[in-house]
């Protein structure tokens, strides 16, 4: 009997069991492949089955720490801190660090505040509306308990350069605590001090001129500063400090929050007497800490003062239509500068003519005087009466106006011609009337 080839399992076992003329080796060649294909099956299904209870069990077990976790937060602890618990301050600075409390468990809770340590010689104390305080009461958590305490921390001016710790400590009267350590670096200012400048400290203008700085005031400490505001200034000077954003009040001292700085405007008049020559004008901004100073420094140039007359002082003159008059006038340097290009001009009515023996003065020293000659003709036309002719004299630092008035005159000859005709009209009416009157 021949051994039927059959892929089947149960007609290979019952082929094997009923014919002992089939090998073993014949059976076992059909059965294996089929075997292993279906262990193969099996252990990709419990691979997959561990890894499914493994993540159900990572996932149980995430759950677990969720809700270990949640009863920590609740357990009726709180907790004590702040924005900024390490900073950096020179010797001398005031520090205030604001402190934060959280009530996990929705209770208050009234907590008594404590400084545990502190180097030699600092103070520190707990602040509650400017009110030095050592207990406090916290609520819940739905209510906003941020910054509800400041704690002061004043350094000694003496302090060494280094890192220091400030511990703190709240405790509930049920024996809760929360701790908190500040740590402060103290070091000299080597960079970044606080300044007090001017971006064009230095200015000139001539007697009368007020003089405007536009200044800035730095505070590179840690903690807030007020600067008392203060000059010294010549007697007779004024001078006037006003915030550069409120331009009507000046001010005696002013605010400067920490690491900030604030615009000022000083205005310095000089006395209307004041000489030629240069000035210095100290300026300070002092605090409890620092006092930072700037010098403002002023060139007074010189009193420029011009002025135009007559020799005899008399404004008015006469003058004949199309005929040229003079006048003399008198240009004067009041002031103590020597002026340059010094001219003259006018302004007369229209077609009038107007000149000058010179019309550009090159120099007059101070004090001094220079005489020259206007020539003023009026029109040919110019009805007889009362014009005004302006005469100014002005140089680049000043000027002056001298109004004249001019009387125009009809001319004499015109008179005698007049006067001639008549003569002449009546002397031929006496012939006709001698002659025709015999007949």
């Amino acid at each position: 009997m021949k051994c039927k080839r059959n892929w089947n399992r149960k007609s290979v076992w019952k082929a094997a069991s009923e014919s002992r003329n089939c090998p073993l080796t014949s059976v076992r060649r059909q059965v294996a492949p089929t075997m292993i294909k279906t262990l193969r099956v099996w252990s990709a299904l419990l691979t997959a089955a561990t890894l499914l209870f493994s993540s159900v069990a990572v996932y149980a077990a995430e759950e677990d720490e969720e809700t270990v976790s949640a009863a920590s937060i609740t357990s009726g602890t709180f907790e004590m801190n702040t924005d900024y618990p390490g900073m950096s301050a020179t010797a001398g600075d005031t520090l205030s660090f604001d402190l934060d409390f959280v009530s996990p468990d929705g209770a208050g809770h009234d907590v008594t505040l404590t400084t545990v340590s502190l180097p030699d010689g600092w103070e520190g104390y707990f602040k509650g509306s400017s009110t030095e305080i050592s207990v406090v009461h916290i609520s819940g958590s739905a209510v906003d308990d941020s910054d509800l305490v400041t704690y002061s921390l004043a350094i000694p001016d003496d302090t060494e350069d280094g890192d220091y710790e400030v511990e703190l400590l709240a405790t509930t009267d049920d024996g809760d605590e929360a701790e908190l350590t500040l740590t402060l670096n103290v070091a000299a200012e080597v960079r970044g001090e606080s300044s007090f400048t001017s971006e064009y400290p230095e200015q000139e203008g001539a007697t009368g001129t007020s003089f405007t700085f536009d200044a800035t005031l730095v505070n590179n400490r840690s903690a807030n500063q007020t600067y008392s505001l203060s000059s010294s200034a010549p007697t007779g000077w004024s001078v006037t400090i006003v915030p550069s954003d409120d331009t009507s009040t000046a001010v005696a001292s002013i605010d400067v929050d920490a690491e900030s700085s604030t615009g000022l405007t000083i205005t310095v008049t000089p006395p209307e007497t004041v000489e030629q020559g240069d000035y210095t004008i100290p300026v300070t901004a002092t605090s409890a800490n620092e006092t930072l100073s700037m010098e403002l420094a002023i060139t007074i140039t010189g009193t420029y003062d011009i002025s135009l007359s007559t020799s005899d002082g008399l404004l008015s003159f006469d003058a004949y239509e199309n005929k040229s008059s003079s006048v003399t006038l008198v240009v004067t340097n009041n002031g103590n500068v020597d002026l340059s290009n010094v001219t003259l001009s006018s302004s007369a009515p229209t077609d009038w003519e107007v000149t000058f023996s010179e019309s550009t003065i090159d120099t007059i020293e101070a004090g001094a005087s220079v005489e020259v000659t206007a020539y003023v003709t009026p029109c040919e036309d110019s009805i007889t009466g009362d014009y005004e002719t302006d005469i100014t004299v002005s140089t680049d630092e000043t000027s002056d106006t001298a109004a004249f008035r001019v009387s125009v005159k009809t001319s004499s000859t015109w008179g005698f011609i007049a006067i001639a005709i008549i003569i002449v009209l009546v002397v031929i009416l006496g012939v006709i009337f001698k002659k025709f009157g015999r007949r």
